[in-house]
């Protein structure tokens, strides 16, 4: 059978090209998706309807990657670290992903099926139904925040010589970009894990 003479098109072709393009530029757009896959721009309606499809496409695809996590028989706070750590794993794995899907509703089932875990895990630590969205929304921060970090120059601070003492000395510190991010995602999620606790709702 001879070769088609244009590439086959497929709707994970374009997710993954999409993708690709976020990670390496921060965004993605129809003509350099048609033009990294050799494709006319028209071509691409076929299999999407527009950037909002494409954008929650690339969700679906992210968290499909790592957000699979067994957590029926754990305690409430188990749950919420494993779901939680799985989230930002996810997440940091393109944090140049986080500005677009900021801007649109959460519709895909993997990823609505991970914020009901944590609600029901929020649930069985006993907060009232009026402050499980604040809470989910408090994780949004911490996960999404620490994966930003990654993207932050190496050198975020640069207090001058002889003034910020207490900057200077918390400076001293070395760590690497990854490190710094991982290290505030750690301690986020446990000041809010123990503060789960000490507020007492049950």
């Amino acid at each position: 059978m001879p070769r088609p003479r244009s590439p086959l098109l497929s709707v994970e072709a374009i997710v993954s090209t999409a993708l690709d393009l976020i990670d390496e530029s921060g965004n993605f757009s129809f003509p350099r998706i048609a033009k990294r896959l050799e494709v006319s721009q028209s071509s691409l309606y076929n299999h999407i309807q527009n950037r909002e499809h494409i954008i929650e496409l690339i969700r679906a695809q992210v968290f499909a990657e790592q957000l699979q996590v067994p957590v029926e028989d754990l305690p409430w706070d188990e749950a919420l670290r494993a779901v939680i750590r799985a989230y930002r794993d996810c997440i940091a794995a393109h944090p140049r992903l986080v500005p677009l899907i900021l801007t649109q509703t959460v519709e895909d089932p993997g990823a609505l099926s991970a914020y009901d875990t944590m609600a029901a895990a929020l649930e069985q630590a006993g907060l009232p139904p009026e402050r499980i969205m604040a809470a989910l929304s408090l994780i949004d921060n911490l996960v999404l925040g620490s994966a930003m970090e990654l993207t932050a120059p190496a050198v975020v601070w640069a207090p001058p010589a002889g003034s910020f003492p207490a900057l200077h000395r918390a400076l001293d510190i070395p760590y690497t970009v990854e490190g710094r991010s991982e290290a505030a995602f750690e301690l986020g999620l446990e000041v809010f894990i123990s503060g789960l606790r000490a507020l007492e709702f049950t």
